[in-house]
């Protein structure tokens, strides 16, 4: 009598569990096995230390198929951008609009050419304009700590909304922010930009890293607040 082979996978497989959608990742830096929630698609991410464990990721995925329900059900609708719709850029409401040209801001419409990729162009000009206000207010906080500007970037990180790189003798400091906080409050997004300038000089959360955070913007704790509330919304609008 022969045993059943068992079932092989692959990094990068999707899957349904219970019926909720569950792609399957291997990273090499993962201790073990877990889930974590991928807001920006809706789904949950099966992680596993080696390709040789997904087996086991499947099944933990399984015995976990109530929690698995219970986080995506929760999750926002995803809002696709669309002509006739509204869009909040560093909290200014603009109206969604077609027109001939490259997507622009013209007063309060945000025009893109009406074609296949008008959604994709909306998301290029919003992360434009992420880098350009994210860049200005961290010049003026690192300016503020008394130091030198480091290079920024934006991503689209799933599980943070800043980095920091402090410097070193080898390279100059750098951080990268979600270019989704521009979709947030324009206060809230500058609390961000405070905290990791912040971390140029204390790459930690101690008293005096939030002392630094104070200084610059006052309590961060309602920011804090508001973007653990609206973590999942922010994530939830693209193309």
């Amino acid at each position: 009598m022969f045993a059943l082979k068992a079932q092989r996978f692959s990094d990068g497989d999707r899957l349904e569990i219970g019926g909720w959608p569950v792609r399957l990742r291997v990273d090499g830096r993962a201790r073990r096995i877990s889930l974590r929630v991928d807001r920006a698609k809706s789904e949950i991410v099966a992680l596993s230390p080696t390709a040789r464990r997904l087996n086991e990721a499947v099944a933990f995925a399984q015995e976990k198929s109530g929690w698995i329900a219970k986080q995506l059900a929760a999750l926002p609708e995803r809002m696709s951008l669309a002509p006739g719709g509204t869009l909040r850029l560093n909290g200014q409401a603009y109206r969604l609009e077609v027109g001939p040209g490259r997507a622009r801001i013209d007063g309060d419409r945000i025009v893109a050419p009406d074609d296949a990729n008008w959604g994709l162009k909306v998301v290029r000009l919003a992360k434009r304009e992420a880098l350009a206000i994210l860049t200005d207010r961290t010049a003026v906080h690192a300016a503020a700590l008394n130091r030198p500007m480091p290079s920024v970037a934006v991503a689209d990180p799933k599980a943070r909304w800043g980095s920091c790189r402090p410097a070193t003798p080898r390279a100059p400091a750098a951080i990268r922010y979600s270019w989704r906080l521009i979709l947030a409050p324009a206060a809230v997004a500058d609390y961000v930009v405070a905290h990791e300038c912040a971390h140029l000089i204390e790459a930690n959360h101690g008293p005096r890293f939030w002392a630094l955070c104070e200084q610059l913007v006052g309590d961060p704790a309602p920011h804090r607040a508001w973007l653990r509330a609206h973590a999942a919304e922010l994530h939830a609008i693209g193309a």
